[in-house]
């Protein structure tokens, strides 16, 4: 699929979009990164064909498309079941596939409250697992997630990975945006950058020699003794690495980042036993940081 000179405004009014030039293939996981505001919801409408450009075309879009909003707030009676079935119907799946998968998407996703639940009681989380769930009905080719992870709980952040995986795998386009870098460069094959209305190719990470400066942080239990609440270290900003032991949790963390979290994991009860600092030939300062020096 590809994006050709595309742009948009509305009416006479500033472009939202200009010169657009972007591609996606079989197989390919493609980010698009961006503050708010800076026309990225507007160009994934455009992507799958929800919005029009002003100028530009866009050709090769898959014949399925599944397509998950940056909001999705039904306020109706109706079950989440009941609706996705109703939404396969429509995509021309009988019935009993319908229901079928219906029930198998919610039951990935953990629906807090299950298959039954009221679509008008839904948290903005869950009401997300039932986008999500939509737009995986049918098989996609094109599957578009507009801050896909926003509101989702931890253990849906992996189940959402998973999925992106698994359409990508079976040769088809997956295309998502997100605000932050760590998330992009984990998930993605390619990243474009969105800013002012102009869309740029950013450039692969660094090799491994060139990389900029990085911390090592140790996070252990709390004083108290009780272990904290475990956080998605893996979607903070800056983090490049995660690890998991039954003593604690072992991060890999931008040099630029590292304060914002430790300040996150002290809130949430963490207690950091060691910060070392990674140079960029990956030669490390030792105990530059050790548990008591963190208050």
């Amino acid at each position: 699929m590809r994006l050709r000179s595309v742009g948009k405004r509305y009416g006479r009014g500033d472009w939202v979009l200009r010169d657009v030039d972007v591609e996606a293939s079989a197989g390919e996981v493609v980010a698009f990164a961006g503050g708010n505001g800076s026309g990225k919801s507007t160009l994934l409408r455009i992507a799958v064909g929800l919005s029009r450009p002003t100028c530009g075309t866009v050709v090769a879009r898959p014949p399925v498309v599944g397509y998950v909003p940056d909001r999705f707030s039904p306020n109706e009676r109706m079950s989440a079941a009941a609706y996705l079935t109703h939404m396969g119907r429509v995509r021309g799946l009988t019935t009993s596939v319908a229901s079928a998968r219906a029930g198998q998407l919610l039951d990935r996703l953990a629906l807090v409250g299950g298959r039954h639940a009221p679509l008008r009681s839904l948290s903005k989380g869950n009401a997300q697992k039932v986008a999500l769930a939509q737009a995986l009905l049918v098989e996609p080719g094109l599957l578009v997630l507009d801050e896909p992870w926003s509101g989702l709980d931890t253990d849906a952040h992996g189940v959402l990975a998973e999925i992106m995986t698994e359409v990508a795998a079976s040769g088809g386009i997956v295309v998502f945006t997100d605000h932050r870098e760590s998330v992009t460069r984990a998930r993605a094959t390619r990243t474009y950058t969105v800013g002012k209305g102009r869309v740029s190719l950013r450039e692969p990470e660094p090799r491994a020699g060139e990389q900029r400066p990085a911390s090592d942080v140790v996070l252990t239990a709390g004083r108290d003794g009780r272990v904290p609440r475990d956080l998605a270290w893996e979607q903070l900003d800056g983090v490049l690495a995660v690890s998991r032991d039954v003593t604690g949790v072992r991060m890999r963390v931008r040099r630029e980042s590292t304060d914002a979290l430790l300040l996150t994991a002290l809130q949430n009860g963490w207690s950091v036993e060691r910060v070392t600092e990674t140079t960029k030939d990956h030669h490390r300062t030792p105990n530059a940081v050790t548990h008591g020096d963190i208050r």
